[in-house]
């Protein structure tokens, strides 16, 4: 009996695991954004609330480069400030793109840049 009470629990566990992860990636929504050498090409983005994985693309920089987001009007150099979640989860190689990791974005205004492409920091996320 025992053994079939933990069995159907386990059973249970990973089926309301599945289903959750699948309703989280559902509602995950992608912002892509490419790099070139020194730049973003895209300046502003604008999105609403919510949940979203952050896709880069490296376009020909000829070196590795990363993603960094921190609130607008925070300090970008002090690491503390940068939201960890949208990190890519490894440095993108020339010429392909990496993912961040699910980040929930609130209403305001965040700043995005590279330290590794040298990017400017004047590139605006607005999330209405």
């Amino acid at each position: 009996m025992k053994k079939t009470i933990a069995l159907f629990l386990l059973v249970f566990s990973v089926a309301f695991s599945a289903q959750a992860q699948d309703k989280m990636n559902k509602e995950t929504k992608v912002i892509s954004l490419e790099q070139t050498k020194g730049e973003f090409t895209q300046k502003k983005v604008v999105v609403k609330e919510g949940s979203y994985t952050f896709s880069i693309a490296n376009n020909n920089v000829g070196t590795d480069v990363g993603f960094v987001l921190v609130k607008k009007g925070e300090d970008i150099s002090n690491s503390e400030n940068h939201i960890k979640t949208a990190y890519v989860t490894k440095a993108i190689a020339n010429n392909t793109t990496g993912t961040s990791n699910v980040t929930k974005l609130t209403k305001g205004e965040y700043v995005y840049f590279c330290p590794l492409n040298k990017t400017a920091t004047d590139n605006i996320l607005v999330v209405k």
